[in-house]
């Protein structure tokens, strides 16, 4: 004779097998496919974005090094202008 607990565990397994079942053919249904299909296209889309945006933001930091380093360039260069009078004067 089979105790409660076993038979619910038992029915538990069956329950989990049909929902499985049923999952499997509800996942691999026409209609599913087309979820899937809309879902990855959107996510292509949201990449395509999202890489634009990356592009944008590194094309603007090349900009803001550039320019930094010709900061740099003319400060160092007003430097040693000013050392060179500086020498010249003294």
């Amino acid at each position: 004779m089979l105790k409660v607990s076993q038979v619910k565990k038992i029915g538990l397994f069956l329950g989990g097998v049909l929902f499985g079942t049923a999952g499997i053919k509800i996942l691999s249904s026409k209609d599913a496919k087309k979820v899937y299909v809309h879902c990855t296209a959107a996510a292509l889309r949201a990449k395509e974005s999202v890489m634009k945006t990356v592009t944008i933001a590194q094309e603007n930091a090349e900009d803001i090094l550039a320019e930094a380093k010709q900061i740099n360039e003319k400060r160092t260069a007003e430097e040693a202008a000013t050392l060179i009078d500086e020498n010249i004067t003294e």
